[in-house]
């Protein structure tokens, strides 16, 4: 069987999307080839946003391939899948350009995993396959669609309205392969995620994961539908995609773990590589020592969740800390000695004094850290937040997310250039890139 691995050319043109705009590597997709082809399957992964195709390329593309089924995913990377565009304006056009290949289509990602239904109704697929799908496409090839009933993660549309089988995926990432990137892929990578220290660059980037998952359950994280366990790769599979990488030019990775935890091993693999990374991680998980060990295995972006100050606006969040607020700027500012970059996130719930929380952004700007206006917080369907709000989410769950945001905000992200537009109006909108 032929599969098609489809991430169609994004355009975020009126989004409230939070997530970097640059073209990144479709991990995800990377697990699936590698997993379908050793199955005896053939699959290629067509990247619309690293090669910047139009929607008639995209179809050319893919019709030439002659595929079986078409995996079309609703976000860019599963770096963003906890922040996704709330809307599905790029994949319903892409939809559309591609409904009269004869494939069946299917959908993944965080909206497939929340509100399959209404994915289902906007893009005319197939099917969608909730949670992490990695290992389930292969089994849609091993059985008959009859049969597709059995499988533990797919919901599908009939007469009688959604179909759910089961629960949505989880993944057993330990048996997940290494990544083999095609090199001319690799050589399109340019961007260099997360990354503003002044090294000359010299190769190309890339994004890796080493482990998935979080521990931790903060209201304002998406996640009750994927990614809830958290879990470790193998170090020697790691460092067999690393070395790959390496191999190919690649200078520097960002690694897209929800948290990168201190992992003596693997802190000592990447310094013997001499390859400059970035991570995400809460500081309080990291000593001073080891923070020291961090930044001299190479790393040179670190960006450290807080989203608060006080401690009343972490427990509004269901984000626990074991330091007060003087302590986490006292780690971060000791971070910043071995580490060119260092960013502490906040986020607005309400909470924090507007006059101490300028003050301690300021204090730690003297440092060279940026502690970014807070953003705005988006109640994202499949998070905590969400459910105290409005419980389960329904199909017009993302609607109902971003009309709230709008209507209780009137100031946004300072990474933000315009307000954003609602979700029935970006759906309707045609852009310029990746579409019919």
């Amino acid at each position: 069987m032929r599969y098609a691995l489809v991430n169609p050319n994004w355009n975020f043109e009126g989004s409230i999307y939070f997530g970097c705009r640059h073209p990144h590597l479709p991990v995800e997709f990377g697990y699936a080839c590698g997993l379908l082809e050793e199955k005896g399957h053939e699959a290629e992964i067509i990247d619309g946003h690293l090669a910047c195709l139009s929607g008639t390329a995209l179809k050319e593309k893919i019709a030439a391939f002659r595929p079986d089924f078409i995996v079309l995913t609703t976000a860019p990377t599963y770096l963003f899948w906890r922040c996704p565009p709330p809307e599905l304006r790029i994949p319903i056009h892409t939809a559309a350009c591609l409904r009269d290949i004869d494939a069946l289509l299917i959908i993944v990602g965080p909206h497939a995993s929340t509100t399959p239904g209404a994915v289902l109704r906007k893009t005319g697929a197939d099917l969608v396959l909730p949670g992490e799908f990695e290992t389930v496409l292969p089994e849609l090839a091993e059985r008959h669609p009859d049969c597709w009933k059995e499988i533990s993660s797919v919901c599908y549309l009939d007469g009688n309205g959604l179909r759910k089988t089961g629960k949505a995926g989880e993944t057993d990432i330990t048996a997940l392969p290494a990544i083999r990137w095609p090199t001319e892929m690799i050589i399109r990578h340019t961007h260099h995620h997360h990354r503003f220290d002044h090294s000359e660059r010299k190769g190309a980037g890339a994004e890796m994961e080493t482990s998935r998952g979080c521990p931790f359950s903060c209201s304002f994280c998406a996640r009750e539908n994927f990614r809830r366990t958290y879990r470790k790769r193998p170090l020697a599979v790691i460092l067999k995609e690393l070395d790959r990488l390496i191999s190919q030019g690649v200078e520097y990775v960002y690694f897209i773990d929800e948290i990168f935890f201190p992992d003596r091993r693997l802190i000592e693999a990447l310094k013997e590589r001499r390859i400059k990374f970035g991570v995400q991680s809460r500081i309080e998980l990291w000593s001073s020592e080891m923070l020291d060990q961090l930044g001299e295995a190479g790393c040179v972006s670190i960006e450290a969740g807080i989203e608060s100050i006080s401690v009343e606006g972490r427990m509004a969040l269901d984000r626990s800390s074991s330091l007060s607020s003087s302590k986490l700027a006292e780690r971060l500012i000791h971070a910043k000695r071995s580490i060119p970059f260092v960013q502490a996130t906040l986020l607005d719930g309400g909470l924090d004094d507007p006059r101490a929380l300028q003050e301690w952004r300021t204090y730690l700007q003297k440092f060279g850290i940026w502690a970014n206006k807070p953003v705005p917080l988006f109640p994202y369907p499949g998070s905590k937040e969400y459910s105290k709000r409005w419980g389960v989410p329904d199909d017009m769950a993302w609607e109902r997310a971003l009309t709230f945001y709008l209507d209780s905000n009137s100031e946004f992200s300072d990474i933000q250039e315009q307000k954003p537009i609602s979700l029935s109006e970006l759906e309707r909108r045609t852009g310029r890139h990746g579409l019919p």
